[in-house]
This record gives C-alpha cells, structure tokens and sequence, in this order.
C-alpha cells in the first residue's frame, strides 16, 4: 500500500495527473504500477487503477489477473471498480475514501446515483438503437467454436 500512496503522490509531483496511484502484485512482487494520466494523456479512462491493470495484463499475457493483489492509494471509483471485477484479481485493497477524494475535488457520487436510475432518466441522455441487429453479433457469438469465454 505505501508504494500505492508513494506512486500517488509521486504522479502528482511530476504533474502527470492527479493523486492517484495503483499497483499490481503477485506473489509478493509488484508486476505493475499506474498513476493517474487522464489530463496528460486526454483520456479520461487513464485512472491508476486502469494503468496498472493494463500493464499488468501484458506482463502476464493474459487478460485476467489471477492471483494477483491491487493496491489503490484511494477507494476506486466506479468504472476503476468495474476494471478491477473484468480483471479478476483475488483481492482488492485501498487506503482513501471516496468521500476523501471528494473533499479533494474528486467526486463521482454523481455516477453512482447515475448508475440506479432508468436509462431514460439519465443525465446524459441514452438512447436504444438497432437492438436486433446487435442481437444477430451475439447469435454468431454464441455458435463460435473458436471464442475465448470471459
């Protein structure tokens, strides 16, 4: 957890993007780390957690994270979460809140109130399109004999 925090703030000194920070370890080493870049890179899914993930992934060939640990220096925020569950890793740790984050400037209680409510009542409006052509992508899916499941 401490090289989580350590990472955090040294993103934050290089001004690479905000006070974030992730690492990845497997059995007892770290296999990765990521700090937050989402305004240096323009790519507002640049979280630590996202980072650390990816590079995780190509060190272990494998789009999961079985076995590993992550160590977030903060709670992370929804799309981080959903990451994290994509990846499978066996444990989760971190040391800020959300609320920590949000006192910060960092507040995405928003997206989690967004996530309970209708589609029709989002505040980005979201709406359905071409519903059974999608549908026919995953009929195809379904008689591949060469997927790999997920």
């Amino acid at each position: 957890m401490e090289e989580a925090i350590k990472t955090a703030n040294d993103n934050i000194r290089s001004e690479n993007g905000g006070p974030f920070g992730a690492v990845i370890v497997k059995d007892g080493k770290i296999i990765a780390k990521g700090g937050n870049s989402v305004t240096s890179t323009n790519d507002p899914t640049a979280h630590a957690e996202v980072v650390a993930i990816r590079e995780a992934c190509k060190q272990l060939k494998s789009f999961q994270l079985d076995g590993c640990d992550i160590y977030c220096s903060c709670e992370p925020c929804p799309m981080c979460l959903g990451a994290i569950y994509w990846a499978r890793p066996a444990n989760v740790y971190f040391a800020a809140t959300r609320e920590d984050a949000a006192d910060a400037g960092f507040d995405d209680d928003f997206i989690y109130r967004e996530l309970m409510v209708g589609t029709p009542d989002r505040k980005i409006r979201t709406t359905q399109l071409l519903r059974e052509e999608a549908q026919s992508v995953f009929k195809t899916w379904k008689l591949l004999d060469r997927k790999t499941p997920y």
